[in-house]
């Protein structure tokens, strides 16, 4: 059996690739540098980010700006209640002149794909991206496609809304790694926003900062940052509170604990270190771990049950003490 290649620690112009892609999409996205932190973490983790926000903030410009940053395509699917699973990762067509099926691929074969208004569309149509976020594959008929990495989803929803909606299966809300809203912007930077935008689209002048290989190398890299015992034990602390706190009915899966780990793994990098520290943890539990909760009980404004599973998040991480 071959060995296993550990990755190489990364270089400080490794570190500048990441502050250029964050530099580069907060030319476009102003204002909003938590958001932005919290999509380029989110790639560089190889996870998928949720985005549940009111129509009209950035959620759409966001993903493209990511996407045009790196270099990499982009698809948008827009997710409605007649979607099919074939219109999103592809369908096998018969060839009569060359006597063979040809694979169509879908949208899902891209490097950022937005899944916009993904709670519009069915279960049946949402679970055909479960294979695509947990593995980089989809399946078509009996054959086993490859998607392009890096690969990241981006999936948006408004939580005012609830008509014509299908809520996202537990299941599928543990695929993403974090979820974030953007909110409005502040007075000032929506004053610069309404008056630079009478011109052309911001992303469309955006160059790529850098390139897919160096985001692979960057991907590789969150495995080597350190991350030690004392902190592993308080975050499994936090997440067993989660599993016994009365206002909650299925606690943190353990998915959800790799998922917090590599989050912060991910942070860690992109701030210029190679360890973690309390800090990370403890600012990415909420965006981590909220979704992830069933609630004892049951709300119909997907606001108001966002509210309260950020809200008992909150409270287990205020309580449980933080190693030194």
């Amino acid at each position: 059996m071959p060995a296993v290649t550990a990755p190489a620690p990364l270089s400080s112009t490794d570190i500048g690739a990441v502050r250029r892609l964050e530099d580069a999409i907060a030319t476009v996205i102003r204002g909003k540098p938590e958001a932005i932190r919290a999509a380029v973490a989110t790639l560089l983790a190889r996870g998928h980010l949720l985005i549940e926000d009111i129509p009209g903030v950035g959620k759409t410009t966001l993903a493209r700006a990511l996407a045009a940053a790196l270099g990499g395509t982009f698809r948008r699917i827009q997710f409605t209640s007649d979607l099919l699973p074939s219109d999103i990762v592809g369908v096998s067509i018969y060839d009569a002149h060359g006597k063979q099926f040809e694979l169509k691929r879908g949208p899902i074969f891209a490097n950022v794909v937005l899944a916009d208004e993904i709670n519009r569309t069915t279960p049946r149509t949402q679970s055909a991206l479960l294979e695509a976020m947990s593995e980089g594959q989809v399946s078509i008929d009996d054959a086993t496609h490859e998607l392009p990495q890096p690969f990241m989803v981006i999936a948006t929803q408004n939580p005012a809304e609830h008509y014509g909606t299908y809520p996202l299966p537990e299941s599928q809300m543990d695929r993403f790694l974090l979820r974030v809203s953007l909110g409005y912007p502040g007075k000032s930077v929506e004053r610069e926003l309404v008056r630079d935008r009478a011109g052309a689209d911001p992303i469309a002048r955006l160059q790529a900062v850098v390139d897919l290989a160096a985001v692979r190398t960057l991907q590789d890299g969150v495995e080597t940052i350190r991350v030690e015992d004392a902190l592993l034990d308080y975050a499994m602390q936090v997440v067993e509170e989660t599993r016994k706190h009365p206002s909650v009915t299925v606690g943190v899966s353990t998915r959800g604990a790799l998922a917090w780990y590599r989050a912060t793994q991910a942070a860690a990098l992109a701030a210029g270190r190679d360890f973690v520290v309390p800090d990370d943890f403890k600012g990415l539990a909420v965006a981590c771990l909220a979704h992830r909760l069933v609630l004892a009980q049951a709300h119909e404004s997907l606001g108001r049950a966002r509210a309260d599973s950020e809200r008992v998040i909150a409270e287990i991480v205020g309580r449980v003490t933080v190693p030194t």
